[in-house]
Parts: structure tokens; C-alpha cells; sequence
């Protein structure tokens, strides 16, 4: 499948900005289910691009100079394959264990503990965890805006509600208490013109059986397996070792924020 994607980030602000620093993972990963037929990165300023500590490819863009708004635009056509039963090929890369270290946004809480001991058995195959997501999507109903970008697993869970991200979050801090390795996924998805489309959250999960010893990445959120709808952005240890834009400035008063995202399959323009 051939993705025509476009994310249109913008900032208005109500006084000038004198810096601005943005940390932009924004570029599709090198990865064997995906290849990058064309890809920009649009924004004013100056880029420094360079690969994170994940292998993510990432820009630090700097805007010196009195502004007050600002566009960065991503877009692109990534070609994408299905892997078979979500297995991902992994590249020379860090060992999983590196993703059995929890962080605030997936600390393993008493309440997380409950929930993962009644969900998830050591050793636990691929179709077991398939199981942990679709209870996870029982524990916490999907609901735009019941939550925020620093919303922890623990709160998520206690609240009933979340989004992808915390769906996210939840199912990574419930493998560690297995210590199972399991890590956060950012990208985009093409659902089809159902909910949860466009930019979204999933997890990618090591595992041991007969047959396979690997990743195996898994959408928390509609309890399946990646497939050929999905762009892999980057990958970390939660939301905030994997966001697509992160920043500070200096000055601009109140900021104003939209976001635009378009995923279109090839040939449906």
C-alpha cells in the first residue's frame, strides 16, 4: 500500500516570539515493512537533522528573529507492508531490554499490578497479549479529551477513560511488570475514515516463541495486529522519548494551536 500523508502543525501567538527550539520526529523510520518513496520536512528557521538514541529520525529546528505564528508541515508518500502476524523485522538496533524500564507515564502502580496480574501471564505469546489489549480496551473507553499528554497509565486506568496514547502506556506498563519488553510507537493510520485515524499511538512488544524470537507490534487501541495502514514515525519508551513535536520559546503570550493530519491510500484522492 502507498500512503499520501500530510501533517500541518500551527502556532499563533498573541505577542512576538524571540526563539523558538522544536524537537520534530516527523520522518518515517528506515524499517523492512516500510519504505520512504518521498518525504519533506517544511518550516521556517534552521533544521539540524540527526538520528536519536531510538534511531528515530529527528530535526531540531531553531527560529531566531521576532514571530508570531509559525508553520511545519511533514508530507509524503511511504510505501508500507503488512508484517506477517505484526512480527517486525528489527534492524541492528538497541537490546529490548533497554524497554523494561519503566518511566513516569508507564509507571507499574498497585492498581496497574491488579489489572496486569488478572490479564497478562508470564511468557505471555502473541495472541495472549492481543488478549491484554482488548482488555485494556474494556478498562478504558476510548474518549478524545479525557485525558493529556502527561495523563500516566495509572490515571488512564482509574479514570475509565483515555486515548491511544494511554492505551498505549497502559499495555506497555502492565509488560513490565512481566518484565516483558515492550515500547511506545508513534505514526500515522489509515482507519478507513473510522475513529482513531490520522496520527495514533501503538506498541511494539518482544516476544519468545517456537518459532519466532522478535518484536511484534500491536494497535492497543483496535486490539489487532500492525498491518499495511500503518506508518511507523518513531519509537521510544512513552510518549515523551517518541513525540512528534516537543519545544519551548521564548515570549509570544498566549499560544494557539492547530493541527491538521491527512492519510489517503493511493488512487483515493
Amino acid at each position: 500500500m502507498i500512503l499520501n500523508i500530510r501533517h500541518q502543525t500551527d502556532y499563533r501567538y498573541t505577542a512576538a516570539v524571540a526563539y523558538t527550539i522544536q524537537q520534530l520526529r516527523l520522518t518515517p523510520r528506515r524499517e523492512p515493512t516500510q519504505h520512504t518513496l518521498n518525504w519533506k520536512v517544511s518550516a521556517p528557521g534552521r533544521c539540524h537533522v540527526y538520528t536519536d538514541a531510538w534511531g528515530n529520525a529527528t530535526h531540531v529546528l531553531t527560529v531566531t528573529g521576532d514571530h508570531k505564528d509559525l508553520r511545519v508541515v511533514a508530507e509524503g508518500r511511504v510505501q508500507t507492508i503488512a508484517p506477517e502476524r505484526g512480527r517486525i523485522v528489527a534492524n541492528k538496533e538497541l537490546q529490548p531490554l533497554v524497554f523494561t524500564v519503566p518511566t513516569a507515564l508507564t509507571e507499574a502502580t498497585d492498581t496497574v499490578l491488579s489489572f496486569a496480574s488478572r490479564h497478562l501471564e508470564a511468557g505471555a505469546r502473541s495472541h495472549e497479549l492481543l488478549d491484554l489489549a482488548t482488555a485494556i480496551q474494556g478498562g478504558v473507553a476510548y474518549q478524545a479529551g479525557a485525558t493529556g499528554v502527561f495523563s500516566t497509565a495509572s490515571e488512564a486506568l482509574l479514570l475509565g477513560q483515555g486515548v491511544c496514547q494511554d492505551h498505549a502506556h497502559l499495555f506497555i506498563a502492565c509488560c513490565h511488570t512481566r518484565n516483558i519488553p515492550a515500547r511506545y510507537v508513534s505514526g500515522y493510520l489509515d482507519a478507513g475514515g473510522a475513529d482513531h485515524a490520522a496520527t495514533h499511538a501503538w506498541v511494539d512488544v518482544w516476544v519468545e516463541e517456537v518459532d519466532y524470537s522478535g518484536w511484534v507490534s500491536i494497535d492497543v487501541t483496535h486490539a489487532i495486529f500492525q498491518d499495511e495502514r500503518y506508518c511507523r514515525i518513531a519509537v521510544g519508551r512513552d510518549y515523551e522519548s517518541a513525540a512528534p513535536v516537543r519545544g519551548v520559546r521564548r515570549g509570544g503570550g498566549t499560544e494557539a494551536m492547530s493541527v491538521d493530519v491527512t492519510v489517503t491510500p493511493e488512487g483515493m484522492r
